[in-house]
């Protein structure tokens, strides 16, 4: 099942996508993709319902955030050996846990806003998985239980904030449309193994990303269980998982960065794409 939020910022509606691939309104049964609606019994009672008896939703509507009451944003550094190479890292032996602040979320396909000074802004395409209730102390062989389900994140980062200014990297990874989420909430059922999907990001029509979960250091499951030993985990919440190799910092012959004007293409296996232009 494909679940979406559609309409103006602020004021999106719930969607369920139907087989043909169009988006019909859920509003008539929920209020929206929210907390409230991603455990299992929840999401099983949405995917009962046949969505062809649901009304249409707008021609060409605007696609939100795929849920909405985000409380914690947490993502995952150097999370693919062939990234934390081009980066000049070495492999941790332990998940690099940060932050991005739940106001940078934004719809998939919203322009993004290079930060005020920024020479190193960069692109980032990422596995989300939407937290579908509390997880605490989870197991590794428990914790998928707890995901409703999974997302396209583009984890946006201006470098120079992130590794040249000193503390945290969260004061580079944070900016306002810094997350661009979905378009889509796929549920684990439809996704199945989250460590298969391909991966690939474009700028201006030139392929940069192309990678796959299957090369992450540390699997869904394993952070699932990893992060929840430091904090509670909560429905709805998105942890975003890291990258594969190809980001702008990683160019050769030397790193190049996004600019006003510029296109950023992006899409994972089974969820979908994304698109967002670039302004000053």
């Amino acid at each position: 099942m494909k679940l979406c939020r559609f309409g103006s910022p602020g004021a999106e509606r719930p969607g369920i996508v139907d087989k043909d691939g169009a988006i019909r309104d859920l509003s008539s049964i929920v209020t929206d993709i929210g907390p409230d609606q991603l455990s299992r019994a929840r999401l099983a009672a949405l995917a009962a319902i046949d969505p062809v008896t649901l009304p249409l939703a707008p021609a060409r509507a605007r696609l939100g955030p795929p849920v909405s009451g985000t409380r914690q944003f947490i993502a995952v550094g150097l999370n693919f050996s062939d990234h934390a190479a081009e980066s000049g890292m070495p492999i941790p032996d332990e998940p690099i846990l940060f932050t991005k602040g739940v106001s940078c979320i934004q719809g998939p396909n919203d322009d993004v806003l290079l930060p005020r000074g920024s020479t190193k802004s960069d692109w980032e395409v990422e596995l989300g998985v939407i937290i579908g209730t509390t997880a605490s102390y989870v197991a590794e062989a428990d914790a998928l239980t707890h995901v409703a389900g999974y997302c396209v994140v583009n984890d946006l980062s201006e470098r120079e904030y992130q590794l040249e200014r000193g503390g945290t990297w969260d004061k580079g990874k944070g900016c306002p449309t810094f997350g661009p989420i979905g378009p889509w909430l796929v549920t684990g059922d439809e996704v199945g193994d989250p460590q298969t999907l391909g991966m690939w990001l474009d700028v201006n029509g030139k392929r940069v990303q192309t990678g796959t979960s299957a090369t992450m250091i540390f699997g869904v499951a394993t952070l699932v269980s990893y992060i929840s030993r430091f904090m509670t985990l909560l429905p709805g919440d998105i942890i975003t998982t890291g990258t594969p190799p190809g980001v702008g910092l990683g160019q050769k012959p030397e790193p190049w960065y996004l600019k006003t004007g510029d296109v950023i293409d992006l899409g994972i296996e089974k969820l979908g794409v994304q698109r967002q232009r670039v302004i000053g």
